[in-house]
Protein backbone atom coordinates (compact mmCIF):
# COMPACT_ATOMS: atom_id res chain seq x y z
CA UNK A 1 0.00 0.00 0.00
CA UNK A 2 0.80 3.36 -0.41
CA UNK A 3 0.95 6.30 1.97
CA UNK A 4 0.20 9.70 2.25
CA UNK A 5 3.13 9.89 4.94
CA UNK A 6 6.43 10.29 2.72
CA UNK A 7 8.51 8.14 2.11
CA UNK A 8 6.60 5.40 4.00
CA UNK A 9 5.56 2.24 2.36
CA UNK A 10 3.09 0.07 3.89
CA UNK A 11 2.15 -3.69 3.87
CA UNK A 12 -0.33 -5.76 5.63
CA UNK A 13 0.15 -9.26 7.00
CA UNK A 14 -2.74 -11.93 7.81
CA UNK A 15 -1.42 -14.01 9.96
CA UNK A 16 -3.77 -17.14 10.20
CA UNK A 17 -3.00 -19.45 13.72
CA UNK A 18 -4.67 -22.67 15.10
CA UNK A 19 -5.67 -21.23 17.92
CA UNK A 20 -9.10 -18.76 19.14
CA UNK A 21 -9.48 -20.66 22.16
CA UNK A 22 -6.87 -19.34 24.51
CA UNK A 23 -7.08 -15.47 24.25
CA UNK A 24 -3.41 -15.06 26.29
CA UNK A 25 -1.61 -16.86 23.40
CA UNK A 26 -3.00 -15.56 20.61
CA UNK A 27 -2.57 -12.26 22.22
CA UNK A 28 1.48 -12.89 22.96
CA UNK A 29 2.05 -13.93 19.26
CA UNK A 30 0.19 -10.24 17.95
CA UNK A 31 2.32 -8.88 20.54
CA UNK A 32 5.29 -10.80 19.43
CA UNK A 33 4.66 -9.46 15.95
CA UNK A 34 5.15 -5.79 17.62
CA UNK A 35 9.66 -6.91 19.05
CA UNK A 36 12.64 -6.69 17.14
CA UNK A 37 14.60 -9.78 17.74
CA UNK A 38 16.52 -7.79 20.19
CA UNK A 39 13.01 -7.27 22.27
CA UNK A 40 13.36 -3.76 21.52
CA UNK A 41 9.47 -2.51 20.28
CA UNK A 42 8.84 -1.79 16.81
CA UNK A 43 8.43 1.75 15.70
CA UNK A 44 6.48 1.14 12.44
CA UNK A 45 4.79 -1.95 12.88
CA UNK A 46 1.02 -2.02 14.80
CA UNK A 47 -1.39 -5.32 14.95
CA UNK A 48 -5.02 -3.74 13.89
CA UNK A 49 -6.81 -6.55 14.35
CA UNK A 50 -7.36 -10.09 15.82
CA UNK A 51 -10.35 -12.32 14.70
CA UNK A 52 -10.72 -15.54 16.62
CA UNK A 53 -13.18 -18.18 15.97
CA UNK A 54 -13.42 -20.62 18.36
CA UNK A 55 -15.59 -23.24 16.61
CA UNK A 56 -12.81 -23.79 14.30
CA UNK A 57 -9.65 -22.98 16.27
CA UNK A 58 -8.85 -20.47 14.51
CA UNK A 59 -7.27 -16.71 14.61
CA UNK A 60 -6.29 -13.99 11.78
CA UNK A 61 -3.67 -11.35 12.79
CA UNK A 62 -3.99 -8.56 10.94
CA UNK A 63 -0.16 -7.18 11.16
CA UNK A 64 0.77 -3.76 9.32
CA UNK A 65 3.50 -1.65 9.36
CA UNK A 66 6.79 -0.50 7.02
CA UNK A 67 7.61 -2.99 4.02
CA UNK A 68 11.38 -3.11 5.63
CA UNK A 69 10.25 -4.36 8.72
CA UNK A 70 8.09 -7.40 7.63
CA UNK A 71 10.30 -10.07 6.58
CA UNK A 72 8.41 -12.72 7.29
CA UNK A 73 9.30 -16.28 6.05
CA UNK A 74 12.75 -15.59 7.24
CA UNK A 75 12.04 -14.46 10.58
CA UNK A 76 9.63 -17.64 10.81
CA UNK A 77 12.98 -20.17 9.45
CA UNK A 78 15.12 -18.34 11.73
CA UNK A 79 12.87 -18.69 14.96
CA UNK A 80 10.82 -21.75 14.39
CA UNK A 81 13.09 -25.10 14.66
CA UNK A 82 12.44 -27.29 11.58
CA UNK A 83 9.64 -25.13 10.17
CA UNK A 84 8.87 -25.51 6.15
CA UNK A 85 7.92 -22.57 4.12
CA UNK A 86 6.28 -22.93 1.19
CA UNK A 87 6.04 -19.78 -1.21
CA UNK A 88 3.21 -18.19 -2.76
CA UNK A 89 1.57 -15.35 -4.79
CA UNK A 90 4.59 -12.85 -5.38
CA UNK A 91 6.62 -14.35 -3.15
CA UNK A 92 6.94 -17.47 -5.39
CA UNK A 93 9.00 -16.76 -8.47
CA UNK A 94 9.39 -16.93 -11.39
CA UNK A 95 5.81 -19.41 -11.28
CA UNK A 96 4.03 -16.70 -9.02
CA UNK A 97 1.43 -19.76 -8.29
CA UNK A 98 -1.37 -19.10 -5.98
CA UNK A 99 -2.26 -20.32 -2.74
CA UNK A 100 -4.83 -22.82 -3.99
CA UNK A 101 -2.32 -23.92 -6.54
CA UNK A 102 0.37 -24.32 -3.93
CA UNK A 103 -1.95 -26.52 -1.83
CA UNK A 104 -3.39 -28.68 -4.15
CA UNK A 105 0.41 -29.41 -5.72
CA UNK A 106 0.89 -29.97 -2.02
CA UNK A 107 -2.11 -31.91 -0.84
CA UNK A 108 -2.17 -29.40 1.74
CA UNK A 109 -5.58 -30.99 3.42
CA UNK A 110 -4.57 -34.71 2.68
CA UNK A 111 -2.57 -37.12 3.80
CA UNK A 112 0.82 -37.61 1.64
CA UNK A 113 4.61 -38.90 2.39
CA UNK A 114 5.92 -35.77 3.85
CA UNK A 115 9.48 -36.26 2.51
CA UNK A 116 8.78 -36.20 -0.82
CA UNK A 117 8.02 -32.33 -0.57
CA UNK A 118 10.88 -30.25 -0.77
CA UNK A 119 10.04 -26.47 0.90
CA UNK A 120 11.58 -23.59 -0.62
CA UNK A 121 12.97 -22.27 3.18
CA UNK A 122 13.49 -24.27 5.83
CA UNK A 123 13.61 -28.01 6.29
CA UNK A 124 11.72 -31.36 5.30
CA UNK A 125 8.42 -31.21 7.14
CA UNK A 126 9.08 -34.01 10.11
CA UNK A 127 7.08 -36.99 9.56
CA UNK A 128 4.79 -36.77 12.74
CA UNK A 129 3.75 -33.53 10.98
CA UNK A 130 0.24 -33.70 8.67
CA UNK A 131 -0.07 -31.29 6.32
CA UNK A 132 -3.16 -29.97 8.10
CA UNK A 133 -2.47 -28.11 11.62
CA UNK A 134 1.07 -29.66 12.06
CA UNK A 135 3.34 -26.07 13.76
CA UNK A 136 6.19 -26.82 11.48
CA UNK A 137 4.30 -26.10 7.79
CA UNK A 138 3.92 -22.62 7.01
CA UNK A 139 2.65 -20.69 3.51
CA UNK A 140 4.10 -17.47 2.92
CA UNK A 141 3.06 -15.47 0.01
CA UNK A 142 3.08 -12.18 -1.32
CA UNK A 143 -0.21 -10.81 -3.46
CA UNK A 144 -2.36 -7.53 -4.13
CA UNK A 145 -4.55 -6.74 -0.64
CA UNK A 146 -6.91 -9.93 0.33
CA UNK A 147 -9.81 -9.23 2.00
CA UNK A 148 -11.98 -11.90 3.63
CA UNK A 149 -16.05 -11.78 3.09
CA UNK A 150 -18.11 -14.44 4.58
CA UNK A 151 -22.00 -14.74 4.19
CA UNK A 152 -24.01 -16.64 6.42
CA UNK A 153 -26.88 -18.48 4.15
CA UNK A 154 -29.69 -20.03 7.11
CA UNK A 155 -29.58 -23.86 6.26
CA UNK A 156 -27.57 -26.60 7.04
CA UNK A 157 -27.35 -27.80 3.75
CA UNK A 158 -23.52 -28.23 3.24
CA UNK A 159 -24.22 -29.79 -0.58
CA UNK A 160 -26.54 -26.46 -0.83
CA UNK A 161 -23.83 -24.38 0.53
CA UNK A 162 -20.66 -25.93 -1.58
CA UNK A 163 -22.68 -25.65 -4.29
CA UNK A 164 -23.07 -21.82 -4.26
CA UNK A 165 -19.22 -21.99 -3.49
CA UNK A 166 -18.37 -23.09 -6.21
CA UNK A 167 -21.16 -21.27 -8.21
CA UNK A 168 -18.97 -17.91 -7.22
CA UNK A 169 -15.66 -19.12 -7.13
CA UNK A 170 -13.48 -17.11 -9.51
CA UNK A 171 -12.43 -20.52 -11.26
CA UNK A 172 -15.91 -21.24 -12.15
CA UNK A 173 -16.73 -19.69 -15.70
CA UNK A 174 -19.63 -18.02 -14.42
CA UNK A 175 -17.82 -16.35 -11.40
CA UNK A 176 -16.91 -13.64 -9.63
CA UNK A 177 -12.98 -12.60 -10.44
CA UNK A 178 -10.66 -13.11 -7.69
CA UNK A 179 -12.83 -14.95 -5.30
CA UNK A 180 -11.95 -17.92 -3.55
CA UNK A 181 -14.72 -19.60 -1.70
CA UNK A 182 -15.54 -22.41 0.84
CA UNK A 183 -18.50 -23.83 2.53
CA UNK A 184 -18.43 -24.48 5.69
CA UNK A 185 -21.26 -25.87 9.31
CA UNK A 186 -20.96 -22.16 11.36
CA UNK A 187 -23.64 -21.97 14.43
CA UNK A 188 -26.05 -24.15 13.17
CA UNK A 189 -25.84 -22.76 9.60
CA UNK A 190 -23.74 -22.94 6.58
CA UNK A 191 -21.25 -19.91 5.75
CA UNK A 192 -19.74 -19.01 2.62
CA UNK A 193 -16.26 -18.10 3.16
CA UNK A 194 -14.75 -15.98 0.38
CA UNK A 195 -11.26 -15.17 -0.15
CA UNK A 196 -11.19 -11.83 -2.35
CA UNK A 197 -8.47 -10.63 -3.99
CA UNK A 198 -7.51 -7.59 -5.55
CA UNK A 199 -6.29 -7.77 -9.40
CA UNK A 200 -4.73 -5.13 -11.65
CA UNK A 201 -6.81 -2.75 -13.38
CA UNK A 202 -5.05 -0.86 -16.34
CA UNK A 203 -8.30 1.61 -16.77
CA UNK A 204 -9.22 2.33 -12.65
CA UNK A 205 -12.29 4.76 -12.86
CA UNK A 206 -15.04 5.75 -10.39
CA UNK A 207 -16.96 3.38 -8.45
CA UNK A 208 -19.04 3.70 -5.65
CA UNK A 209 -19.88 1.30 -2.82
CA UNK A 210 -23.19 -0.40 -4.83
CA UNK A 211 -20.59 -1.17 -8.00
CA UNK A 212 -19.30 -4.40 -8.99
CA UNK A 213 -16.14 -3.34 -8.88
CA UNK A 214 -14.08 -1.05 -6.51
CA UNK A 215 -10.93 0.68 -7.39
CA UNK A 216 -7.91 1.68 -5.53
CA UNK A 217 -4.13 2.96 -6.61
CA UNK A 218 -0.67 2.00 -5.28
CA UNK A 219 1.67 4.42 -6.79
CA UNK A 220 -0.15 5.15 -10.04
CA UNK A 221 -0.78 1.28 -10.47
CA UNK A 222 -4.82 0.61 -10.33
CA UNK A 223 -6.11 -2.77 -8.57
CA UNK A 224 -9.98 -3.89 -8.18
CA UNK A 225 -11.53 -6.35 -6.42
CA UNK A 226 -15.33 -7.48 -6.02
CA UNK A 227 -17.61 -5.07 -3.86
CA UNK A 228 -18.85 -7.54 -0.50
CA UNK A 229 -22.20 -5.85 -1.36
CA UNK A 230 -22.20 -7.84 -4.58
CA UNK A 231 -20.62 -10.66 -3.41
CA UNK A 232 -23.21 -10.64 -1.20
CA UNK A 233 -26.46 -9.72 -3.39
CA UNK A 234 -25.06 -12.93 -5.63
CA UNK A 235 -25.24 -15.31 -2.58
CA UNK A 236 -28.45 -14.46 -2.02
CA UNK A 237 -29.65 -14.80 -5.30
CA UNK A 238 -28.29 -18.05 -5.38
CA UNK A 239 -29.44 -19.51 -2.03
CA UNK A 240 -33.16 -17.86 -2.80
CA UNK A 241 -32.93 -20.01 -6.23
CA UNK A 242 -33.22 -22.97 -3.48
CA UNK A 243 -35.08 -21.45 -1.46
CA UNK A 244 -32.52 -20.69 1.34
CA UNK A 245 -32.24 -17.15 3.13
CA UNK A 246 -29.22 -15.41 4.22
CA UNK A 247 -28.18 -14.15 7.51
CA UNK A 248 -25.76 -11.91 7.20
CA UNK A 249 -22.63 -10.81 5.99
CA UNK A 250 -19.25 -10.65 7.86
CA UNK A 251 -15.54 -8.66 6.37
CA UNK A 252 -12.81 -10.84 8.44
CA UNK A 253 -10.62 -8.23 7.44
CA UNK A 254 -10.11 -4.55 6.16
CA UNK A 255 -10.83 -3.29 2.86
CA UNK A 256 -7.76 -1.99 1.17
CA UNK A 257 -8.77 1.99 1.86
CA UNK A 258 -10.03 0.90 5.40
CA UNK A 259 -6.31 -0.74 6.21
CA UNK A 260 -4.83 2.19 4.93
CA UNK A 261 -6.43 4.76 7.11
CA UNK A 262 -5.94 2.29 10.18
CA UNK A 263 -2.60 1.77 9.22
CA UNK A 264 -1.45 5.08 9.02
CA UNK A 265 -3.53 6.54 12.23
CA UNK A 266 -1.72 3.37 14.24
CA UNK A 267 1.54 4.74 13.25
CA UNK A 268 1.51 8.33 13.63
CA UNK A 269 0.10 7.92 17.11
CA UNK A 270 2.64 5.05 17.99
CA UNK A 271 -0.43 2.60 18.82
CA UNK A 272 1.27 -1.08 18.68
CA UNK A 273 -1.72 -2.55 19.88
CA UNK A 274 -4.10 -0.73 17.60
CA UNK A 275 -6.70 -3.79 18.27
CA UNK A 276 -7.26 -2.74 21.90
CA UNK A 277 -8.23 0.60 20.63
CA UNK A 278 -10.91 -1.04 18.44
CA UNK A 279 -12.68 -2.05 21.50
CA UNK A 280 -13.14 -5.39 20.18
CA UNK A 281 -15.65 -4.67 16.92
CA UNK A 282 -14.14 -7.09 14.60
CA UNK A 283 -14.84 -6.83 10.91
Amino acid sequence: MSSSRPGLRLAACLLNISEARRKYVVENIAKAALLEENGQKHHEVSVLNIFSDPDYNRSVITIAGSVDKLGLAEHLVLRGPGCSVFLFGEADLPEKRSLVQRRKQLGWFTRRKLSTLKPDLGSTPAPRCGLTGSVSRRGVGASPYVMNCNVTIESQDLIAGKDIASAIRGSSATGLKGVQAMAFPHDGNIEIACNVESFEDQEGGETSEDSQYLVYSILGNHFSYISPHYIEAQIQKLASDRGIGTIGRAIIGFTPQECKNCAEYALRESIGEFWKKREGVFM
